[in-house]
């Protein structure tokens, strides 16, 4: 029974090929739609957690003033010196590497080109805390940071604006008045999460850039690396009582310096890319509703070209359970064929799209299934109005009309 009742459905379907399309339309444009906003959102998700990683693992940021960002107060706040990095390595438990840095911008200059970059001056924990691989060269010596030595590493973009595809090791490149040597070039990480290229940059011994370049001592940022496991709102109050002290702070005392946690950084972004795709998705969904309607629309038109159909099956036998089944597989067949084709819409756009925005792009089984599970239950709750209206109709009547 199930099956003739099926073939019924289908040929039904095919005898009005146009309408039958134009009747799914709308659950095709919904399940399509819900399911590129999500993988979209998903991607997006995992694009900012990646970036933020990229930053460094388990990483601090410690920088003066009381606010992050543009418009912190960093200007009337002391800065940090080398020395408040290595009290920290020495007291502080659970912290792996501690990184200075001094950053100014520059403009590097190699043969006929130049480009315009920042410099940052760290020691060579600043590779291990960024999570910095090379790519080819070595990184400073010892003697070459106490000296302060005139020799850099430089990221992927700066090597491509000045050296093109040539190696760029060995070298020398120039920054303002100062002629460097390059002898390391990192691996490239891309955009970070805040938009800037993690790529344009020029490392220099701190030493380096402070006599050379800067002309003070200052240290604008501490990278504090801490070990896995280790308890991070420990290590923070650590730090923050620490620098109190060295920054002579009294207990009445705000805080002139910040502390950022990069984890904690992540999980904010991805809890709001998360709602926001959510948010997208809920208002997609309304387009399969949309579609359902369609769906019932149709149906009861279908009903009423039919009603003679009808009452000449329920004529000679036909019950009306069998009637209503009818029409509801009918529904269903064609709300499920609409999920089918929004979902392969839904897998090339999402392709294409990710591609386009430079996010990874990952099928999710479950929300495909989620998708086509409620277009079919969108076929079952609009298609059973009008099976109802079917299968209640009196032979006699029905046999009447025209």
């Amino acid at each position: 029974m199930w099956l003739n009742t099926l073939g019924l459905a289908l040929r039904e379907i095919r005898r009005n090929l146009l309408r039958s399309f134009l009747t799914i339309l709308g659950i095709v444009i919904g399940v399509a739609a819900v399911i590129t906003m999500v993988t979209i959102g998903q991607g997006a998700t995992r694009a900012v957690s990646d970036q933020i990683t990229s930053l460094g693992t388990n990483l601090l940021m410690l920088r003066p003033g009381q606010r992050l960002g543009p418009g912190r107060d960093a200007a009337g706040s002391p800065p940090f010196r080398q020395a408040d990095g290595d009290a920290i390595a020495a007291q502080i438990t659970g912290v792996r590497a501690v990184a200075p840095q001094a950053g100014t911008g520059a403009v590097a200059v190699y043969g006929a080109r130049n480009w315009s970059t920042v410099v940052y001056g760290s020691t060579n924990a600043y590779f291990d805390t960024n999570n910095w691989t090379l790519a080819e060269g070595r990184l400073f010596e010892d003697a070459e940071q106490r000296a302060g030595a005139a020799v850099c590493v430089i990221g992927a973009t700066v090597r491509r604006e000045l050296f093109g595809t040539t190696s760029p090791v060995g070298s020398r490149l120039r920054l303002r008045n100062l002629s460097c040597e390059v002898i390391g070039l990192l691996q490239s990480k891309g955009q970070a999460a805040m938009g800037n290229d993690q790529d344009d940059i020029v490392v220099m011994p701190i030493a380096t850039v402070q006599r050379r370049l800067t002309g003070n001592l200052n240290v604008g940022t501490l990278l504090v690396s801490m070990h896995d496991g280790a308890d991070a709102e420990q290590v923070k109050a650590d730090l923050t009582r620490l620098l109190r002290e060295r920054r002579k702070l009294a207990e009445s005392d705000e805080n002139n310096f910040n502390v950022l946690d990069t984890k904690q950084l992540a999980e904010t972004l991805s809890s709001t890319t998360q709602v926001m795709t959510t948010l997208l998705g809920a208002v997609a969904a309304v387009s399969l509703l949309v579609g359902g309607i369609g769906i019932m629309n149709i149906m009861l038109v279908s009903v009423t070209e039919r009603t003679r159909e009808i009452g000449i099956r329920l004529a000679i036998g036909a019950l009306g359970h069998e009637v209503l089944m009818q029409f509801l597989i009918e529904a269903v067949v064609l709300a499920a064929l609409g999920g089918l084709i929004g979902i392969a819409i839904a897998t090339a756009a999402s392709i294409v799209l990710t591609g386009l925005m430079g996010v990874p792009y990952a099928f999710d089984i479950g929300i495909n299934l989620l998708s086509f599970g409620f277009a079919a239950a969108i076929g079952v709750i609009f298609g059973y109005f009008p099976a109802r209206r079917a299968a209640r109709l009196d032979p006699i009547e029905a046999l009447r009309h025209e």
